[in-house]
C-alpha cells in the first residue's frame, strides 16, 4: 500500500458537522486548513465514543501530536453545508497510530458527495516530548478499533 493511500476500514465512526460562516474564506468556501480541524473532530469524537477521551489519555501522561497529515481535495464545502466526517483507525504500533478520514456533503435526495479524504499519523509522547509506548489500557482500547484481522 502506498504511504499516501487512503481508505476507510470497518469499523467506521461517523459524526456530522454544519459548516459555520467563520470556516469560510473570501471565496465563500471552507478554507483548506479547516479540513484538518474536521479531521480532529472525527478523531476526538471517535476516541470519546469508542475508546478513551483524549483527556483520559493525557491524564495517563501521554500526548498524541500529529506527526504527518495528508489531504486530497475533491470538491469544496460552503457555509451551512452539512458534512459527514467518517473516521477509522487503520494502524497502531507501540508508539504510533494512523487515522483515515473521508468528509462528504450530505445532499437531500442525492448520494453524499466526497469532498476530502486523508489521514493523520500520531506519535505517543510524554510530557518531556520523548516517544513513549502507549499505556496498556490505551493500547487495549485502540487496538480494538482496528479493522478485523489487524489487531
Amino acid at each position: 500500500m502506498s504511504k499516501l493511500a487512503v481508505g476507510l476500514a470497518e469499523p467506521v465512526f461517523k459524526v456530522t458537522y454544519r459548516v459555520i460562516y467563520g470556516d469560510t474564506d473570501a471565496a465563500g468556501v471552507v478554507y483548506n486548513a479547516n479540513y484538518l480541524r474536521y479531521f480532529e473532530i472525527g478523531r476526538t469524537e471517535m476516541m470519546r465514543a469508542w475508546a478513551l477521551p483524549y483527556s483520559a489519555i493525557e491524564e495517563l501522561g501521554c500526548i498524541l501530536p500529529v506527526t504527518e497529515s495528508y489531504l486530497r481535495f475533491k470538491a469544496s464545502a460552503a457555509y451551512d453545508d452539512l458534512l459527514t466526517i467518517a473516521t477509522s483507525l487503520v494502524e497502531v504500533s507501540k508508539v504510533t497510530c494512523r487515522f483515515h478520514y473521508a468528509i462528504s456533503r450530505d445532499q437531500e435526495g442525492q448520494r453524499p458527495q466526497l469532498l476530502v479524504k486523508g489521514f493523520t499519523a500520531h506519535a505517543c509522547i510524554n510530557r518531556q516530548g520523548k516517544l513513549t509506548p502507549f499505556p496498556a489500557v490505551v493500547m487495549e482500547k485502540i487496538t480494538a478499533l482496528l479493522p478485523k484481522g489487524e489487531g
